[in-house]
């Protein structure tokens, strides 16, 4: 090696050094250690944990809205946005805006899919209307799906039924759910000779139960069903390739669990659906066959959908077992305790595949709505309450970044205040 290249190596490696660094190194240790190992390594997380910018007077545990973004993320977006206004139209339309396909392209090799097939949207809400308006239905065609969908996915249909004279047919599920065969029986049962479209959650948004996603499309995809999947809570918070579940369509909120940039998702819509599914908003003719015609909402921002590309990467650092594998722990962590309260019942199924880090809990003799309440003034510590017709629970969503401290304390609190 001559001189010169010697300091341009040399160079290089320090410099990746300075960016990589102390979480980078850390996760290259755990890179050949069972992902249960590293669940409880709490220096692993710590490092993970110095990453967030997040407000630490609090105990955050309603992620489920929507996570923080990582420090590396926020700087990204902020040096968009910092350029988008140095012009808008030289800088972002010209440039940023192109850079989209980058994270196209990101978002499709995490996804194990093709990137024409990946449509860059706002949410996951967005990316499910796309889909669920731009399926052609007539009256009288039934769209089956269950209660405990997401709200905002229920009034979509809702609004189809009054509008064109379509059926929705909502099953319902126990809660916690007793098996995966249960749920596909179910979802078998339930399809008849006008079933048109069937649309179902990957994970609930409510107890975190995980579906038989691959089982319901094979069966769907038997009877030239399309098949609508709600993968909001699911995508990057366990591992699982969206081109093995055979779905036709899949709606992502990346502001969830890839701590991407509020206000960034995707849609996923097999290539050979594209052309005959519409657009939430009108296209030309010749992008009729263009996975970029789901993406026509006027004039949008490039910094939010550019630092995607990050929060990929940062992912990628964890690595998704890992991270299913520590959201499993502390999930379990709060729930094996709070489980043996004699006024406490356990509302997610805990078991291997059933869930992951989306935990919830009932009461008996009990005021649900209080107990949120009291744990959000006097502990500061956050969680969601979520009725449902069928039943009313307490949501529990911690974090890459959650301490083992902080799980206790939220234990410890919720027991002080049963006492009452």
């Amino acid at each position: 090696m001559d001189r010169r290249s010697f300091f341009q190596a040399t160079g290089a490696t320090a410099a990746f050094a300075s960016l990589a660094g102390p979480f980078s190194a850390r996760a290259s240790t755990a890179k050949d250690r069972p992902a249960e190992e590293v669940a409880a390594d709490e220096d692993f997380w710590a490092e993970v944990r110095n990453e967030f910018t997040i407000d630490r007077t609090v105990v955050n545990f309603n992620n489920g809205y929507a996570s923080p973004a990582p420090r590396s993320v926020q700087e990204a977006m902020r040096r968009y946005l910092d350029y988008t206004n140095m012009g808008p139209y030289h800088t972002m339309v010209q440039q940023l805006d192109k850079r989209i396909e980058s994270a196209r392209r990101m978002v499709a090799e995490a996804a194990g899919c093709d990137a024409e097939e990946i449509a860059i949207t706002r949410n996951s809400s967005e990316s499910l209307e796309i889909a669920q308006l731009g399926v052609s239905l007539k009256p009288g065609d039934e769209v089956l799906t269950t209660n405990q969908d997401y709200p905002r996915m229920l009034t979509t249909y809702a609004q189809r039924v009054r509008r064109d004279g379509i059926r929705l047919n909502a099953i319902s599920f126990p809660v916690p759910v007793t098996s995966m065969d249960d749920l596909y029986q179910r979802m078998e049962q339930a399809v008849t000779p006008r079933t048109r479209l069937i649309h179902f959650c990957h994970i609930t948004n409510r107890t975190g139960q995980i579906f038989p996603v691959r089982r319901i499309c094979d069966m769907a995809q038997a009877r030239n069903i399309p098949v609508i999947v709600d993968g909001a809570h699911a995508f990057n918070q366990f591992p699982f390739k969206i081109s093995d579940l055979n779905c036709d369509y899949y709606g992502v909120s990346l502001h969830k669990w890839t701590f991407a940039p509020i206000g960034t998702g995707f849609l996923y819509v097999r290539k050979s659906r594209i052309k005959d599914t519409w657009a939430l908003m009108a296209s030309v003719q010749g992008n009729d066959d263009n996975i970029r015609k789901f993406e026509e909402i006027g004039t949008h921002p490039a910094a939010n959908y550019d630092a995607i590309c990050e929060a990929i990467a940062f992912n990628q650092n964890i690595g998704i077992e890992r991270k299913a594998a520590r959201l499993r722990y502390v999930t379990a962590r709060w729930a094996n305790r709070l489980g043996r309260h004699p006024k406490v019942k356990i509302l997610h199924n805990p078991a291997p595949g059933m869930s992951v880090g989306i935990g919830m809990f009932g009461l008996a003799g009990a005021d649900p709505a209080k107990l949120v309440e009291a744990l959000q003034n006097k502990y500061a510590i956050y969680t969601a309450l979520v009725p449902h017709e069928e039943y009313v629970g307490i949501r529990v969503t911690p974090s890459v970044y959650t301490t083992l401290e902080e799980v206790d304390y939220f234990a410890g609190a919720v027991e002080k205040e049963l006492k009452g």
